[in-house]
């Protein structure tokens, strides 16, 4: 396990939108046919100015797809508490950056519990089904099968901890061939991720929006990521600033210190400064050196050439 304490470090990795000319997107619907717990919400899907997107009927993978591909594929998930998805600032920004870099991104919209499902888990069947349906076009984009990994953002890292560390869970009943595949990621990367439920880091919207407002402790432990933690969990990076005010550091380091007891590799960035909701980060702040450091990491480990 490596860790790293970052003080007063500049960005290496700066995003424009220019990355969005180093190749092109496709959509594709995650389900055939009926998806699960439905019958969700009605309308047309709202995005806001600032590009939050809400009424989720359809979840989906926009494909970002490079120019000069180098196997690798990551699919990337936004936050927003599991009440709306930060799209115009986390996964849009972070799929175009990866696209640029040569890594088949593909950016996760999914359903939000609190919009007409049946289930409140329907975001987790949505991250397993994304998983799985890579893994079945693996072959059409070239992409390596032992170099799929999982970004998330937020509430956004917490879909992807649930999906790294409980790979295997029945979200959902299978619906086709499809769903015989595997859900675990490779490997993962978490940034000012909520990852634990428990007290005292048990007040995020995230929380509210998964389990309710006075959950069981079994609940809680249920959708506590760190707790979930094993030796067949995917090396993971993380990174967090000590400031943040909506997800306390101490989820990174709760989850730092789990990888470590389970004997899995990982990489710790703590930035002394930067908040929460940063996406790939302002020019010239610490937290905007994360883009770098993640891909050294991957490459360093055999996941990005």
């Amino acid at each position: 396990m490596l860790k790293y304490m970052l003080i007063g470090l500049l960005a290496t990795t700066i995003y424009t939108a220019s990355a969005q000319k180093e190749g092109k997107t496709e959509e594709i619907p995650l389900w055939h046919g009926n998806m699960p717990d439905g019958p969700g919400p009605q309308g047309i899907e709202q995005v806001s100015a600032k590009g939050s997107v809400t009424n989720v009927s359809q979840p989906r993978l926009i494909i970002h797809l490079p120019q000069h591909p180098n196997g690798t594929a990551i699919l990337v998930i936004s936050g927003g508490g599991y009440a709306h998805i930060e799209q115009g600032n986390e996964s849009g920004p972070a799929a175009n950056w990866l696209q640029a870099e040569g890594v088949t991104a593909f950016e996760l919209i999914y359903r939000l519990p609190g919009e007409g499902w049946a289930k409140k888990t329907v975001p987790f069947q949505d991250a397993q089904r994304a998983m799985r349906l890579i893994r079945s076009m693996a072959a059409k984009y070239n992409l390596n099968p032992d170099r799929i990994g999982i970004l998330g953002f937020s509430a956004g890292g917490h879909l992807a901890g649930i999906t790294e560390t409980m790979p295997g869970w029945q979200f959902y009943r299978g619906t086709d061939a499809i769903d015989n595949l595997s859900a675990r990621p490779d490997f993962a990367a978490l940034i000012y991720p909520v990852l634990t439920m428990m007290p005292p880091y048990n007040q995020t919207h995230s929380r509210k929006e998964i389990i309710g407002n006075n959950p069981s402790e079994a609940k809680e432990k249920e959708y506590s990521v760190e707790l979930h933690v094993n030796s067949n969990t995917p090396k993971t990076f993380l990174a967090q600033a000590t400031d943040d005010p909506i997800s306390s550091v101490n989820n990174s380091l709760l989850m730092d210190s789990a990888l470590h007891k389970a004997g899995v590799a990982d990489e710790l960035h703590i930035f002394p400064s930067g908040g929460h909701g940063w996406g790939m980060g302002k020019p010239g702040s610490p937290v905007a050196a994360w883009p770098a450091l993640f891909r050294k990491w991957a490459k360093q480990n055999g996941f990005w050439e």
